[in-house]
């Protein structure tokens, strides 16, 4: 089996999508009316009731969850949960899982240790399964180059988070040809430079006090300096495509050229909660990016 993400697609954070079924189904419906063929769920619970909803309110487009964590959904469970939507909307449904953070395995009383290991041992558990998850179906978020090589050798390819054109290019190398390459980009649809810094810096902080971010961006050449508060201007520019629709799809095509398949693009307005979809954002950038 194979599942096409395409082209494009837009990534939405845990709390973004309505928590109203009819809000989040019109949402899904206009995505695909928009030709965009992919939304991402960040924060995916196991029991991927979400994507679910959305796959029964589109016809053609994909739901992908980016991600669900390793240290929380018991992979048979996951499994069993995947082939139960992936029955009702064949070849519709990526299972992106991953590591997560291990501030929040932490918060909750885990241990975080070799999440590489743990990744592994997971895709294990997923082949174990009364159903397995098949490879092509699932997809692994990987920032270091052993969970990227990992990526492309137990699934469809790696789906790398908070990433630049460089690392896009770094994976695709360790990926070879064929595998699928779908880093996620943040987009701030501002052309005044102070407000789009402004819009964008809470999103930084926030990814600048998880250790895993930290560790990949300086491997990508950040300094200290570059990875503190809110991130430099440097970091900023390297992170963000900010400006208009052209300044957006240039970066776009900056990963594309570097060896991405599929761009998931992530709308950051600076409003948050399940009302605050990007809907303007999304139909302006629609013409350029679907």
């Amino acid at each position: 089996m194979t599942v096409d993400v395409g082209h494009s697609g837009v990534w939405v954070g845990p709390g973004g999508w309505p928590d109203d079924g009819a809000a989040g189904d019109e949402a899904a419906a206009e995505l695909e009316e928009l030709g965009y063929r992919t939304v991402w769920f960040g924060g995916s619970p196991g029991d991927l009731r979400r994507p679910e909803r959305t796959l029964s309110a589109t016809s053609r487009l994909v739901a992908a969850t980016g991600i669900v964590n390793v240290w929380g959904d018991d992979p048979a469970d996951v499994a069993a949960a995947f082939h139960r939507v992936n029955d009702a909307y064949p070849d519709r449904l990526l299972l992106g899982v991953g590591a997560g953070h291990a501030t929040f395995v932490e918060q909750a009383g885990g241990t975080y240790r070799r999440p590489y290991s743990k990744v592994a041992e997971y895709l294990y558990g997923l082949d174990a399964a009364v159903r397995p998850v098949p490879a092509p179906a699932r997809a692994v978020a990987a920032l270091g180059p052993r969970t990227v090589a990992l990526a492309g050798e137990r699934s469809a390819g790696a789906h790398p988070y908070l990433v630049n054109p460089e690392h896009t290019a770094t994976a695709r190398e360790i990926l070879g040809a064929g595998p699928l390459l779908a880093p996620e980009q943040k987009v701030v649809l501002e052309t005044d430079r102070d407000r789009a810094r402004a819009i964008a810096t809470p999103a930084l902080e926030f990814y600048l006090g998880l250790r895993n971010y930290v560790a990949n961006l300086r491997r990508l050449g950040f300094t200290e300096d570059d990875v503190s508060g809110g991130g430099s201007e440097r970091l900023f520019e390297a992170l963000i495509a900010w400006g208009d629709e052209d300044s957006v799809v240039r970066r776009v095509r900056e990963h594309r050229d570097a060896g991405a398949d599929h761009v998931c693009v992530q709308v950051l307005t600076g409003r948050t909660g399940p009302d605050s979809l990007p809907h303007e954002q999304w139909r302006r950038l629609a013409p350029a990016l679907t």
